[in-house]
């Protein structure tokens, strides 16, 4: 089991894109502060996708020169294929770029115009350029644990996949359960199943939506697996605009209490979170889905 981990706040991309709330560059420059603030050293700060799809990221480029500049932080952003990768280089801001791709076939048209075979096409282009440039590129893999239009997606598919990218450079691999259907049983499962085929050395990353109340347990079982990095989203937003019924990441404070209590190290601080998810609740207007915002820390905690 992992005794430390990197938490990757992914609440001013994945976080954000699903809401209704429009947000300005500096409500999510302010967020993104807030996330340093609380310790956080590995933020996806936005993606480079079509902004008539995705409104809430039609800023992506003024976000990025917004950045704090600062040797201690790792900026990502997501892209979809080799056009948001330019446009991520173009800025000269972010650190890393975070690839994405399906799993499934149905998914990856209604998501981002490519089966799962155009779309690891692609993804060998983008990561070869990468390792051409010298820029690091990340992949993860989409509805992983299951796709909502045609349920159980073959572990055998995500492994080969997850080797073709290992193979052609990808500086990590990550698997997200895009919709939340995952349990700890097929987590356990399948991050065994990629250490097995791409030994100890690839980091590994797991991302989770909370949408049938398994994200926490999972995060525990990405765990035992040996992951590396957890993505969370401060105050649990977030979901995908093409999964039916996808609701928010696990957050952020409530996976950090988990980490705490279980003694696995990292370097966010819980005060800071609450305080950010209690910021955002009231940016928002409305309730986040946040436990620890709503019942606190543990019992005579600071």
């Amino acid at each position: 089991m992992s005794q430390q981990v990197t938490v990757m706040e992914v609440s001013p991309r994945d976080g954000l894109q699903n809401e209704d709330v429009p947000f300005t560059t500096e409500q999510k420059l302010e967020l993104i502060d807030r996330a340093l603030a609380s310790g956080c050293r590995r933020i996806e700060v936005t993606s480079f996708v079509h902004p008539k799809v995705v409104p809430q990221m039609a800023d992506a480029e003024a976000v990025c020169l917004g950045l704090p500049q600062r040797g201690d932080v790792s900026y990502t952003g997501l892209i979809l294929n080799e056009r948001g990768y330019d446009r991520l280089r173009a800025t000269g801001r972010l650190d890393e770029a975070g690839l994405v791709v399906p799993a499934s076939d149905t998914f990856g048209e209604r998501n981002q115009g490519q089966d799962v075979a155009a779309a690891r096409a692609m993804a060998l282009d983008v990561l070869r350029r990468g390792g051409r440039e010298g820029f690091p590129v990340q992949v993860t893999i989409a509805v992983a644990f299951g796709c909502p239009f045609e349920g159980e997606v073959p572990l055998q598919r995500v492994v080969d996949l997850a080797k073709a990218f290992a193979d052609a450079g990808a500086t990590e691999i990550a698997l997200a359960d895009t919709i939340g259907v995952g349990v700890p049983g097929q987590v356990l499962e399948a991050f065994t199943a990629l250490r097995k085929t791409l030994g100890d050395a690839l980091p590994l990353r797991a991302h989770f939506h909370d949408t049938r109340n398994t994200g926490i347990a999972n995060a525990f079982a990405a765990l035992q697996a040996g992951v590396n990095t957890l993505d969370a989203s401060i105050g649990g937003i977030g979901g995908c605009p093409f999964a039916p019924n996808a609701t928010g990441n696990i957050a952020t404070e409530d996976l950090v209490y988990m980490l705490d209590r279980s003694s696995v190290a990292h370097d966010v601080r819980l005060p800071d979170l609450l305080d950010a998810a209690a910021w955002l609740e009231t940016e928002l207007g409305k309730p986040v889905p946040s436990s620890l915002l709503k019942a606190g820390g543990f019992p005579g905690s600071e």
